[in-house]
């Protein structure tokens, strides 16, 4: 299969993706760093790093062409605190996040496996939440978010039962509306068909 080329300067090939990068180089700054898995076509990152032009977000997905929309929305908006790669999110963070690292992990509307027999294959559950908070500082925020029920309450009902994460929505599990939390299109869209997103919030002790 042809890769469409992305020739944004935002964009990180693999070859630059070696063990032991130093992102605040790479930035050219020492602030915190986030990380958004699955960024899809990048309309919540850019939103979101122009509410947090202090902190350094890296944008990841597995699909090219949503890379590509993702670079060209943040050139657009020339956010130079976004660096985008393409890759699977396991592997990535292995080779490239140290431990401890991370002010944030986001996580939106990621595939909900809606049938019963495929929802094991689902991306967020208490092994892979867990698997994260090694890369997480103290007091570094967990976001999901997702517009299918099923799955939001899973997460929702999972998370108050993992060790070293504290509730920031206390006493809620979720909410269906999050202050400062950008929606993106693909949110929108949901809501105008009547739909709720549910959101998750909590923090690293």
């Amino acid at each position: 299969m042809n890769l469409i080329p992305i020739t944004s300067p935002r964009f990180l090939p693999s070859e630059m993706l070696t063990t032991g990068i130093n992102w605040q180089q790479l930035f050219g700054n020492p602030n915190p760093l986030a990380f958004e898995i699955g960024c899809g076509t990048g309309d919540f990152v850019t939103q979101m790093a122009q509410l947090h032009p202090d902190w350094n977000f890296i944008a990841a997905d597995y699909y090219n062409k949503g890379c590509l929309k993702t670079c060209k929305r943040i050139d657009k908006a020339d956010l130079e605190n976004v660096r985008v790669v393409r890759e699977e999110a396991r592997d990535f963070m292995e080779r490239c996040i140290p431990r401890t690292s991370l002010r944030a992990v986001i996580i939106n509307c990621p595939d909900p496996w809606p049938k019963k027999r495929h929802r094991k294959r689902r991306l967020v559950n208490a092994e892979f939440v867990t698997y994260l908070s090694e890369f997480m500082q103290s007091g570094a925020d967990f976001f999901f978010a997702t517009d299918f029920d099923d799955y939001g309450l899973d997460v929702a009902q999972f998370m108050p039962e993992l060790a070293g994460f504290e509730n920031a929505l206390a006493p809620d599990l979720y909410r269906h509306e999050l202050s400062g939390y950008p929606l993106s299109k693909y949110m929108l869209k949901f809501i105008g068909e009547g739909k709720q997103i549910y959101f998750v919030h909590y923090r690293k002790r």
